[in-house]
């Protein structure tokens, strides 16, 4: 399995706006402003209705792309999701149509974005649509934050005149006879029954698909268990929302033989209620939220596909140079290759007919994905751990298939050959290029083991790896373990490894009313089998049972060191190549299997930090068990008070924990009385020269700080 190196990760610099404009972006264009005149003529005024029934179609695919991201954040979201679920043959699959459409449907919005420039100039719409191409493409190069810095201008301008639009169409409906209106303009209200209204739930349906392409840049999203489904939920509501009121205005205000042969609806429609506006005022804005429309799906579009040719360079499936970060930490290669190919299809070929052929494929994806869910789940790999559950499992993933071929097989002999074609030539691809280069299975594999095959293992240490980018979430007690831990230091220079381990369980099952030797037994059996990480002279060591108990650990210094094989430790260090190493600290992390998502994110944040190279230098000079600790703490969520007559802290002394008042949410985790460690309780007493150990939020401790210092 490729180990990312750090520098060629890309930087996590977008927010949930960044989120929200580049799933929004990728969903208006065609959808709305051509696309709804052409589906009416399927199934007359009940289209709007048709919108808002895709619009809940897509629900099952988007809260399983949102799973899945977040657990998986990773460039190139579709194909690495496939990839590392289903295996690299179906991920070659999902890399190269992922691409293929995406590059399509971007040049299919620059073509439109041409045809409305054209309305004002005469103009060559594909040169204009080359010259966009080339001018988002540097952008893209020269930054994502500067890519989605304009894909917010463009999407709030977009957004902006939509809502004007909707409130000036809403406000003349009001003001007519609405029942009359909708008696003229509604009825017959399926003009070609349910056959043609399923049609064109079909034909529309592809007008939200852009909304799963933000999967392809969560490896550069800022805390993405929160931006990525929340972006992705305003997306989708913002997306039917617009296309549901919009399209229902122009219904309600064109006629209808017009509304069906009309190619810029939402200008007619605006000319209706918008005449208020002094001369072309009124079309101009529209044609400045279309422009911001196929601007946006064009330069999300670049910055998407760019990440395909990425990730599967990343995992041997495509050439090595398209993995590599330009100047600007961005994928400078896969870029130049995502324009290129742009160009060339703009330039062979009808844009508009071949990206409505790759509409099967994208439909293909979206059953892949929510079937990457199922076997995510059910390969029962401990590390997959996403911040974002799909609901209604696995009911709503197996709805999110069975819609995604029905709609399949709507969309024509065509699209379906086209889906064909793409397929066998990724299945040639894999078996020529790659097939032999790469070991990994993915995650169907251990579905495999669960019937007795093999598994990929080389899948859970890459998703430890992923853990332990992400990092701690809030709920996870990483600070109070850590404020409580038992510290064993000084130890005798030839203590041996079991009989550390023998000392920690000691400790241990006294704090967790287990059996000492049991657990002394568990701990060697856990090491043996080459579950321990070690790095830059750490090990550790982790263990958890079925017993419903807090999280506690053993701190273990030995300035010594113990020389030890690496054999059975999971090396945690990119540089540890040496089949031996001398360990000078020891932790032991305890949890309940009941807990065994924040264990995991405890022990891959443990690993994050003890991989500092200045780790070791820090923990060496620890002057004594308090120092220890800190080192081990968040610095800046963590604060040791001696209480003492001479500052603040006086107002303690005699005051049960649970009448002291402290800062927001912060707490005394330890407290530390005459050498001895005392787990305290709510009616712990504070006594003079008692040490107490408060953790809690950043600006919360700076306040506990302040306080310390006499409130200034």
């Amino acid at each position: 399995m490729p180990k990312l190196k750090k520098s060629d990760k890309l930087k996590k610099e977008l927010n949930l706006f960044d989120v929200y404009a580049i799933a929004t972006g990728a969903m208006f264009s065609s959808g709305f402003f051509l696309l709804p005149g052409i589906a009416a003529a399927e199934t007359g005024p009940s289209v709007f209705l048709a919108y808002l029934v895709s619009g809940l179609l897509i629900l099952p695919t988007m809260f399983s792309v949102a799973e899945l991201s977040t657990a998986l954040p990773r460039a190139g979201g579709t194909y690495y999701i496939i990839d590392r679920s289903l295996g690299p043959l179906m991920g070659s699959i999902g890399g190269f149509g992922s691409w293929l459409a995406l590059v399509l449907k971007s040049a299919f919005a620059l073509i439109g974005m041409g045809a409305y420039i054209a309305l004002f100039y005469d103009i060559n719409i594909t040169v204009v649509a080359i010259g966009l191409t080339i001018a988002f493409g540097m952008l893209n190069i020269v930054g994502a934050k500067e890519t989605t810095t304009l894909q917010k201008v463009l999407v709030a301008a977009l957004i902006t005149i939509m809502f004007g639009y909707l409130v000036e169409g809403i406000g003349y409906l009001l003001s007519m006879d609405i029942l009359g209106i909708t008696e003229e303009q509604f009825t017959p209200f399926f003009t070609k029954g349910a056959s043609g209204f399923f049609a064109t739930v079909g034909m529309v349906f592809v007008s939200y698909a852009g909304l799963t392409k933000v999967a392809s840049i969560a490896e550069e999203v800022k805390d993405p268990d929160r931006n990525i489904p929340l972006g992705m939920f305003l997306s989708v509501l913002s997306a039917i929302t617009v296309y549901v009121l919009g399209v229902y205005l122009m219904v309600a205000v064109l006629e209808p033989e017009a509304f069906r042969q009309d190619l810029t609806p939402v200008a007619t429609a605006g000319e209706v209620f918008m005449d208020w506006l002094p001369g072309d005022v009124g079309l101009i804005l529209i044609v400045i939220a279309a422009i911001a429309a196929f601007a946006s799906t064009g330069n999300a579009g670049i910055m998407s596909a760019s990440r395909y040719p990425m990730a599967m360079a990343r995992d041997s499936l495509f050439e090595p140079r398209f993995a590599k970060l330009g100047r600007f930490n961005t994928p400078q290669n896969s870029i130049l290759a995502t324009v290129g190919l742009m160009i060339f299809f703009l330039l062979a070929f009808n844009v508009a007919s071949v990206a409505k052929l790759a509409s099967a494929f994208q439909l293909l994806l979206f059953a892949l994905l929510n079937l990457g869910v199922i076997v995510m789940r059910e390969s029962k790999i401990e590390e997959y751990d996403p911040g974002f559950n799909a609901p209604w499992y696995p009911w709503l993933q197996i709805a999110g298939m069975v819609l995604s071929f029905v709609l399949i097989f709507e969309m024509g002999i065509l699209s379906i050959l086209f889906t064909v074609a793409v397929s066998a030539f990724s299945v040639g691809w894999y078996y020529y290029y790659a097939h032999s280069e790469i070991d990994r299975q993915g995650a169907i594999f251990h579905i495999h083991a669960r019937l007795g095959e093999k598994q990929d293992s080389g899948l859970e240490h890459e998703m430890r790896g992923i853990l332990r980018e992400k990092g701690l979430r809030e709920e996870d007690p990483y600070e109070e373990v850590v404020a409580r831990s038992m510290v064993i230091d000084d130890l005798e220079p030839n203590t041996t490894y079991r009989e550390i381990i023998r000392m920690a369980s000691s400790r241990l099952a006294v704090r967790v009313n287990l059996d000492q030797s049991e657990m002394f037994d568990s701990f060697c059996n856990i090491n043996q089998s080459g579950l321990i990480p070690m790095g830059r002279g750490v090990a550790l060591n982790h263990l958890r049972v079925e017993k419903d108990i807090s999280s506690e650990m053993v701190l273990v210094r030995m300035k010594e060191g113990i020389t030890m094989d690496t054999d059975h430790f999971e090396q945690l260090s990119q540089s540890a190549e040496d089949p031996s190493q001398k360990v000078r600290a020891f932790i032991f992390l305890i949890s309940s299997e009941k807990h065994s998502s924040s264990h995991l994110r405890i022990l891959a944040h443990l690993a994050e930090m003890i991989d500092n190279k200045h780790f070791m230098d820090r923990w060496l000079a620890a002057e004594d068990e308090g120092a220890l600790r800190e080192i081990m703490l968040r610095d800046e969520r963590f604060i040791n008070l001696t209480v003492t007559t001479d500052d603040m802290t006086a107002k303690m002394i005699g005051k049960k924990i649970k009448d002291i008042e402290l800062p927001g949410k912060s707490l005394v985790a330890i407290l530390k009385r005459d050498n001895d460690i005392i787990i305290p309780h709510g009616n712990t007493e504070i006594h003079e020269n008692d040490e107490l150990s408060i953790i809690g939020d950043s600006e919360d401790i700076d306040e506990v700080r302040r306080l310390k210092r006499g409130g200034n």
